[in-house]
């Protein structure tokens, strides 16, 4: 069945204005479009849903611009990867100092009472920064030029899933938009025919994957991120059976006639709104997703760069071959989450197993996006939701050892969109407990992020009941170092 789609804008009842009567009818004009200008650069013109009626416009010159945010879940050990403590092997089995037990804040599960554990990995320099890196990263490590390792990050919550809403969104409670969304929010995408945040989720074990992560909170629903199948791309973009883009376009256009007159009878509906723009991101997805996911373009030289050659890298580094895909078509934020790197037993095999994974895919990431000139534009970020203890957790022995949650002090790292790598910021205690130099919040991590993009945390906000909601919550500290 075919037919004319009816305009969106038609009015049944009078004759089609020209040009002077159209005039004649705006209320104020063009003195309303130079008011809406002013305001717009003040921040202080929002729509009924409190977003602001201009997007996509940074509040200062940014160093990138899009963000591939590499979120190791479950707990990635800073003791064992970017934060050597040789104090540890010296004080194998012994009991935590009292000089360094009196600074460690009063939480759940710092393992005071148990039995210091030396790290079963071994650390060496890379590069000309002389930074140490252990044998778990070997190919990263030959990317620490380009790397800000943050060494201080904390905050106070041993538990995974409130841990990774704060990582994501800066609260625990789950109830606030991800750091993409606000992203999103406030520069909008610079790709037409793809969404603006893109999450991709891999070995999903262990803890599990908190949707707030991608989630809008309370921003409207339209930028939320797009959860997508690494495998098979986004879901539902392949054309139907028996449906060419003409007559797809026209039963599109109907629906979204009839949907936004429902829109006008109920008044504002974010939800609604979303999804009718969602109709028609999916109507030009159908066009572009599949190029994005196929990825028969790229070469053998490439691919096996990126692992996929290899089994234990395959996933991981399909996913990050399609987020520099992304970000080079436009995407403004790309979160890939691997998860099972909560290690309370054997931290040794379970770290290995997950460096094995993970390590060539993310210095193949680097490399690629260097050599294609998009580094100095992408804004790297590594990490995970907390750190683990310098003691073992339980009685186990030898290789059997783990250790438990940690979130005062943890590792994460940035490479590219204006960082100054082969740097380290922020120092910890001897056993790597506490932060003694430099530390670092999530919301100072968020506002540094945001900062990257040319974006105020104080400027970036949205009216949410009657109250001026910003990304960092509280506000948050720009690490100003991190940037060359």
């Amino acid at each position: 069945m075919s037919f004319d789609p009816i305009p969106l804008n038609s009015d049944f009842s009078s004759p089609s204005l020209n040009r002077r009567a159209m005039l004649g009818q705006s209320v104020l004009g063009f003195g309303a479009l130079g008011l809406a200008s002013l305001l717009a650069e003040d921040g202080l013109l929002h729509a009924a849903d409190g977003a602001p009626a201009v997007t996509g416009t940074s509040h200062f010159p940014a160093t990138a611009k899009s963000v591939i945010f590499l979120f190791m879940s479950g707990a990635p050990s800073q003791v064992d990867t970017f934060d050597p403590k040789p104090l540890l092997t010296k004080l194998e089995g012994q009991s935590v100092p009292e000089s360094i037990a009196a600074r460690v804040p009063n939480i759940p599960r710092a393992g005071l009472g148990s039995k210091l554990m030396a790290s079963p990995f071994k650390f060496k320099t890379y590069g000309q920064s002389g930074i140490p890196v252990s044998d778990l990263f070997p190919e990263t490590a030959k990317q620490i030029d380009e790397i800000c390792v943050l060494r201080s990050v904390n905050h106070r919550v041993p538990v995974h899933g409130p841990g990774e809403c704060i990582a994501l969104t800066g609260s625990a409670i789950g109830d606030r938009p991800s750091l993409g969304a606000w992203m999103t929010y406030g520069l909008g995408s610079e790709s037409r025919d793809l969404p603006g945040f893109i999450s991709m989720l891999s070995n999903s074990s262990g803890p599990a994957p908190q949707t707030p992560g991608w989630g809008n909170g309370f921003l409207p629903s339209r930028f939320q991120g797009t959860l997508v199948d690494g495998k098979r791309g986004i879901p539902y973009t392949k054309m139907p059976a028996g449906y060419s883009h003409k007559n797809r376009r026209e039963q599109l256009d109907f629906i979204k006639w009839m949907n936004q007159e429902h829109l006008a009878q109920l008044g504002q509906d974010s939800e609604l709104e979303a999804r009718i723009a969602s109709y028609e991101l999916g109507f030009r997805l159908q066009t572009s997703a599949p190029e994005v996911f196929d990825l028969e373009s790229e070469t053998a030289e490439t691919a096996k760069l990126y692992g996929l050659d290899e089994k234990p890298t395959a996933e991981f580094g399909r996913h990050c071959l399609i987020a520099r895909r992304l970000v080079e078509r436009g995407v403004r934020v790309v979160q890939l989450r691997n998860g099972g790197w909560d290690a309370h037993g054997a931290i040794k095999a379970n770290h290995t197993k997950r460096s094995k994974a993970t390590d060539r895919p993310v210095a193949a990431l680097l490399q690629d996006l260097k050599q294609r000139g998009l580094l100095d534009e992408t804004l790297v970020i590594w990490g995970g939701e907390f750190g683990r203890t310098p003691t073992t957790e339980g009685s186990a022995k030898g290789d059997r050892r783990g250790r438990d949650h940690l979130p005062t002090t943890y590792c994460m790292w940035m490479a590219g969109g204006g960082v100054k790598g082969g740097q380290i910021v922020g120092q910890t205690d001897e056993l790597g407990y506490t932060p003694v130099e430099r530390p670092i919040s999530p919301a100072d991590l968020h506002a540094t992020l945001l900062h990257a993009l040319g974006l105020d945390q104080h400027k970036l906000f949205y009216m949410h009941n009657n109250r001026k909601e910003i990304t960092t919550v509280l506000g948050g500290e720009v690490i100003g170092e991190v940037f060359a």
